[in-house]
């Protein structure tokens, strides 16, 4: 025969269930319906830890609307005999046999009518596990008792079980999440300072309480990062970061292989941590308010990219131990830190390595004369960092004159950084022989066709001749580069005129010189295409801009130009990645001082609105 009565409150059980958020809420929809059962006149639930530490009691009179509630940490190493295994175990007991330092229920078994008690001890999860007594009279039936008794459990594992799911599914959730915003935070920066800040910021609060990063030098663990949510926590964990012994010496034993380790009371003693974290009382007033204290917690996780150890995170936390993340998602979250640290460090690499290539590339010094005040400027357009194929130069020749020539090797990379060297010294060579621009650009071109270059350049060279009445003979010879232009002291601007077929493409190649004079205060500027072909977001040039921009700056020095243009011209675009190169030549005939034009800040900043 079924019984309607408990099938229909064991499914109402199994609904409750489903819908629970944590297993405690089941207690009225299991006790009642327990307590309904012939013969049976009390319940008592409770909960332990693997401690055996009795965390919570509760328990139900038939008759009574209020449970007994009892909450405790009492410690009770008699209670290990009664810990389950795999399986729940069910048992009958007298109540007069109960030994309290076993049975914490007895308390109140011994108070219910009835002298027997049916037990049924049963595993949560591996951090405990729970009991529920009935106690009975000789009315009971007590295989009925036992029957609903282990369905009540099944319920509550059930029950408990399906929560640990939901928690670790929305855990890995907010984990997969938080994962991928700290990828997206880390890899949005290839300045190294920059990452290491965002390594260690990404992870606090959300992670940890506070969080130092170390490098793997050659001298061993350098501290870069820290941060924490305490602000005067922050500089305690810098401090540590930088002087402790202790985490010095930890982080210098840790082997390559080692996977994340977390450390906890003994294993601290003698660490920066327990003072630096919560011990002033500091770090207790950055948390919520009713978060009491909580043991300090420090994990330490290798970082390794590309199967080499880069450096360490070490994460410290002040909260329970429920809140603390698992292993794996330590071991995933450096794995990412890792590779964006090692991103930028060998983007730092590169980028020194190609600047020092670029260095060689350009001379180190351009000459010095009361006649002309010389200066160059050179910006690096490419992310990529790859070596770009601008060069320019000034050459002192022997007639007394000077030859400026600057160029543009098609692409970048190694191939066209070694057209560049090989275009730069061959001009120089012939212009300091005394070879004029024209022959000087044909022998270039001859030998490019020789070598079976597969890049085109072009380039111009100019040359300043001082005439007796301190103007200088202006003589401009190109080959396909964009023309200079003449800032003249009163402010115009002017291109010079120029033409000329590109370098490398056709076999024997002339090249035609224009001539015009220059005045003592008259600039001429050379530049590559970087320069004009700059694009803002509307669609414009920075070639549209350039002559207006250029005359805002009379009276200015060399230097002065060459780096305002060069920085307004990054400013200024939204597009483009190409470098940048400027070679200004201010013609003084005279030395210097002598009837220059002031340099007027009010006309350059008008040119800029």
């Amino acid at each position: 025969m079924v019984d309607d009565t408990w099938s229909g409150a064991l499914h109402r059980l199994w609904q409750a269930a489903s819908r629970a958020e944590e297993v405690a809420a089941l207690a009225d929809d299991v006790y009642a319906p327990l307590l309904a059962t012939p013969g049976v006149h009390l319940v008592v639930g409770t909960r332990w830890d693997e401690q055996h530490v009795l965390r919570y009691m509760r328990g139900l009179s038939a008759g009574s609307d209020t449970p007994v509630i009892v909450a405790t940490t009492r410690s009770m190493p008699g209670a290990a005999v009664r810990e389950p295994g795999g399986e729940p175990v069910v048992t009958r007991s007298a109540v007069e046999g109960l030994d309290d330092s076993v049975w914490p229920e007895a308390e109140f078994l011994r108070q219910a009518p009835g002298g027997s008690v049916v037990a049924c001890t049963f595993r949560l999860d591996q951090r405990g596990w729970a009991a529920l007594a009935l106690a009975v009279d000789e009315t009971a039936d007590l295989s009925v008792v036992e029957n609903r008794l282990t369905q009540a459990v099944d319920v509550i594992v059930a029950c408990h079980t399906g929560i640990l799911q939901r928690g670790r599914e929305a855990r890995r959730a907010s984990d997969d999440a938080l994962l991928a915003e700290a990828s997206l935070q880390m890899d949005s920066s290839l300045d190294v300072e920059d990452t290491l800040r965002r390594v260690a910021r990404i992870a606090v609060p959300a992670v940890a309480d506070g969080a130092l990063v170390h490098l793997l030098r050659g001298e061993g663990p350098e501290f870069v990062a820290a941060t924490h949510v305490a602000v005067q926590q922050q500089r305690a964990l810098e401090e540590a970061g930088r002087h402790d012994p202790w985490l010095a010496a930890l982080l210098a034993h840790r082997g390559e292989d080692e996977d994340t380790v977390f450390l906890s009371g003994a294993a601290l003693e003698g660490s920066p941590f327990a003072e630096a974290v919560g011990a002033n009382g500091t770090a207790a007033d950055a948390r919520p308010a009713g978060d009491g204290p909580h043991p300090t917690v420090v994990s330490i996780s290798t970082l390794r990219a590309r199967g080499r150890v880069v450096g360490s995170i070490t994460f410290v936390y002040q909260r329970p131990e429920a809140r603390l993340p698992d292993s794996a998602f330590l071991r995933s979250l450096a794995t990412r830190a890792a590779l964006a640290i090692d991103n930028a460090l060998l983007y730092e690499l590169r980028r020194t390595a190609v600047l020092s290539l670029q260095e060689h590339l350009l001379p180190s010094q351009l000459p010095e004369s009361v006649q002309w005040d010389l200066s160059a400027s050179y910006a690096v357009g490419d992310p990529m960092l790859d070596v770009g194929g601008d060069f320019y130069d000034a050459v002192p020749r022997p007639d007394g004159s000077i030859a400026l020539l600057i160029g543009d090797v098609c692409g970048r990379g190694a191939e066209a950084a070694a057209l560049t060297g090989l275009a730069r010294h061959t001009l120089r060579t012939l212009l300091e022989e005394g070879t004029d621009p024209g022959t000087a650009l044909s022998r270039l071109n001859r030998a490019l066709r020789q070598e079976r270059a597969s890049r085109f350049l072009t380039a111009v060279v100019a040359t300043l001749t001082p005439r007796p009445d301190g103007t200088a003979l202006l003589s401009t010879c190109s080959a396909g580069h964009p023309p200079p232009l003449v800032l003249r002291s009163d402010g115009t601007v002017s291109e010079v005129l120029s033409g000329g077929l590109l370098l490398g493409v056709l076999d024997d190649v002339s090249y035609e010189s224009h001539e015009e004079l220059i005045a003592p205060d008259d600039t001429l500027v050379l530049f590559t295409d970087g320069l004009t072909e700059s694009r803002e977001a509307s669609g414009a040039f920075f070639e549209s801009v350039l002559p207006a921009r250029l005359s805002a700056l009379r009276g200015s020095g060399a230097a002065h130009i060459a780096e305002s243009l060069a920085q307004q011209a990054e400013t200024f675009r939204d597009s483009g990645q190409d470098d940048i190169a400027l070679l200004v030549a201010r013609w003084t005939g005279v030395p210097p001082g002598a009837g220059l034009l002031p340099h007027d800040p009010r006309i350059e900043q008008a040119a800029l609105r």
